[in-house]
């Protein structure tokens, strides 16, 4: 957090906008395979003008892999944010973690600066990096939106060969959450 940045006052008891991991390397399908809901950049996008029409926090959250092979690999092509998580943001966090509190800068010390209680999350994959920072949110005490249809995930290939579609993983994301940690909603939920 900048020292000189004071707290915004319009924010407080606000709810931020966690865009998660909405970098271009996620669009390589012969890295991840085969994604679910080809609407989700459109629906992030939908939030975005959204929030910032209202002027609430808007906060990016960028993935830097240690994997020098990895698609999301800081210096590569694939590091870099998706056109659609472009424009203006209130904070960036870099992580190498799953769950967008365990970055650079503090998520959760940014949030209890400006007084901001609740976070809705969207990004990037829907049973990975966006559920596990919504588990973190409900932990400390945020309420916490989970924005289904601004999500995507991957198919997914166990070690047996069998494959979970992403559209089974999202579901049960979708089912774990409501029971749990955060409500899941949808755009429209949220938009207009």
């Amino acid at each position: 957090m900048d020292e000189i940045e004071t707290p915004n006052p319009k924010w407080e008891g606000s709810t931020a906008l966690l865009v998660v991991d909405v970098q271009r390397g996620l669009e390589d399908e012969r890295h991840y395979g085969k994604r679910n809901n080809a609407g989700c950049e459109m629906h992030i996008g939908m939030l975005l003008d959204a929030w910032r029409q209202q002027r609430w926090p808007v906060v990016f959250v960028q993935y830097d892999s240690k994997d020098e092979d990895s698609p999301l690999y800081p210096g590569t092509p694939g590091h870099h944010l998706k056109p659609v998580a472009g424009g203006e943001r209130d904070l960036l966090v870099r992580k190498s973690a799953s769950s967008a509190f365990v970055g650079d800068p503090d998520l959760h010390q940014w949030l209890q600066f400006h007084g901001i209680t609740g976070v809705a999350i969207c990004g990037i994959q829907t049973n990975m990096c966006c559920e596990s920072t919504a588990r973190h949110a409900s932990d400390l005490g945020y309420e916490t939106l989970f924005v289904l249809d601004a999500t995507h995930t991957f198919d997914l290939k166990l070690p047996d060969g069998s494959v979970i579609p992403a559209d089974d993983l999202a579901r049960t994301t979708a089912a774990v959450l409501q029971h749990e940690f955060a409500q899941v909603v949808r755009t429209k939920d949220l938009v207009g």
